[in-house]
Order: C-alpha cells, then sequence, then structure tokens
C-alpha cells in the first residue's frame, strides 16, 4: 500500500476514535406506584433535565406497538412519565428490555406462585417458634433489612438512587434467594408441600423457590444484555433505563463488567 495513503487512513482512524462520542447509561430506580416523594411529575421532571434520547422500560415486546408505542401499563410512573415525555420531545425512543414472558415463564418452571407459598410457610414457622436459631437468625435478618429500604424510598430519588442503597438492596435479596434457601434445603417441610404447575406437574416448595432464585439471576442478567445490545446499537446517544429500584444494583453490576473498554459511561441522573 502507499506509504502516504497508510498514513493518511491510520490518521482519519485515530481521528474518528477520537471524535467517535460517548455513549451515557443512565439507570434510574424507581417506584412504580405514585408516592408523595416520588410520582410520574417528578420522573418527568428528572427526564426532562436528563434529556435523553431513548428511554428503556421494564417491560417487555408485548406492551407495545411494532413502532414502539406504548399499549399499556400507562398507570406506573414510568408509563405515564415516558408516554408524557415522548409525545412532547417527539424525537425520544422507547424500547423494552424485560425478559420476554417474564411472567409465564415463571408459572410455567413453577417458580411461581411457590416462592410466595415459600415465605408465607417460612413466617408461620417463625410465628410459631419452630425454626431452630440459626434459621431465626436468618429469617430474622431478611426481614430487618427491608426496614431501611421502606426508610430511603420513602425520600427523595437520590436517596434510592446511590451506591449505599444499591449494597442494602443487594445484601437483602441475597438473603431472600440464599440464605433463605438454608432454611428450605433442610427442612422437610419444603420438601413434601407442593404446588401444581400448569401442565399438570407437581413442584415442591423447595424445587421452587430454588428456580425462583434463578431466575432473579438469570432475569436480571438478561435485562442487561438488552440494554447492552440497544446502547451498542445507538452509539453516542444518552439512554436512560427506568427501573424498580431493587433492580438496581443488579443491572448496574453487570452493566459495569459488559460496558468495561467501550465507549460508554455509566452516570446517575443526578450528575451533570
Amino acid at each position: 500500500m502507499n506509504k502516504t495513503l497508510l498514513i493518511l487512513l491510520t490518521s482519519l482512524t485515530i481521528l474518528s476514535c477520537k471524535t467517535e462520542k460517548t455513549t451515557e447509561i443512565i439507570v434510574i430506580g424507581t417506584l412504580h406506584k405514585p408516592e408523595p416523594n416520588f410520582n410520574d411529575e417528578i420522573l418527568f421532571k428528572i427526564l426532562e433535565d436528563i434529556k435523553p434520547d431513548y428511554i428503556l422500560r421494564e417491560l417487555d415486546s408485548s406492551s407495545f406497538t411494532s413502532d414502539f408505542r406504548h399499549k399499556n401499563d400507562l398507570n406506573s410512573n414510568e408509563g405515564i412519565a415516558s408516554e408524557k415525555y415522548v409525545q412532547k420531545y417527539s424525537g425520544t425512543h422507547l424500547r423494552p428490555y424485560e425478559f420476554e414472558g417474564r411472567n409465564e415463564y415463571r408459572i410455567n418452571i413453577g417458580s411461581r406462585p411457590t416462592d410466595g407459598f415459600t415465605t408465607k410457610l417460612i413466617d408461620s414457622l417463625s410465628k410459631a417458634d419452630l425454626l431452630s436459631v440459626s434459621e431465626a437468625g436468618i429469617y430474622n435478618k431478611y426481614k430487618a433489612l427491608l426496614e431501611p429500604l421502606i426508610i430511603l424510598a420513602s425520600k427523595s430519588p437520590e436517596n434510592f438512587n446511590n451506591a449505599t442503597t444499591d449494597s442494602i438492596c443487594e445484601e437483602r435479596q441475597y438473603y431472600q434467594y440464599k440464605m433463605l434457601t438454608k432454611i428450605t434445603n433442610k427442612r422437610n417441610e419444603f420438601k413434601t408441600h407442593f404446588h401444581t404447575k400448569p401442565n399438570g406437574e407437581k413442584i415442591s416448595y423447595r424445587d421452587g423457590y430454588k428456580l425462583a432464585g434463578d431466575f432473579w439471576d438469570l432475569r436480571n442478567q438478561t435485562m442487561a444484555k438488552n440494554i447492552m445490545q440497544i446502547s451498542q446499537q445507538n452509539h453516542g446517544k444518552k439512554i436512560v433505563v427506568l427501573c424498580g429500584f431493587m433492580h438496581r444494583y443488579y443491572i448496574l453490576s453487570e452493566l459495569k463488567k459488559l460496558t468495561k473498554g467501550k465507549n460508554i459511561v455509566l452516570k446517575e441522573f443526578y450528575e451533570k
């Protein structure tokens, strides 16, 4: 290749890398239902401050038309605020990033409603004082971890969108899906109580609860991959991800791994 041409191509490549606009991902943990400290008006104002190119919803494709307009879910904070925003700022795009068919999947594999049945059974054993000392310690810790989150969720959005709250959410979910299984895997009650799945097969509370924990990981990992795919298809754009704030820690953790070495930055909505 001509030396001059090679130098020119190299220079153009370097210049292109230097001028490529950075993609921004802003993950906002939300409360789905209106509260005095967080409602659709507050979320709409946050969106106006950010001015996103894309708003990603914690929904799957069934909630959208073929041109990515809402078909339903317009009663939540996220639904009302994002719909209002795209109507006012028509250049903004909506996209789903949820695990496809989440609820049907959980019902079909038997993780739901066995997850709820399992925690109710643990609670009844606790109230009857039938848990061992170590089991009671696990369950009481699990319940106690919810209290600070309730307090934080009653404050301004910055209070449940930060690393400290993320770490409490992570510990609480660890106790829910990892530590509680120390109880369900040991006690016979969870082996001998069954739920019948839609296909007629029976599944024990023990097995159903394990599947629920496995799905928590699968769901969040899938959502992060979907977010990443959308981001890579839209280089240089500002992308807002709306999620229930209990998911935020997991999604951010996965995105930090997936964005490593790429021209993508993760920001908080209150960072300028």
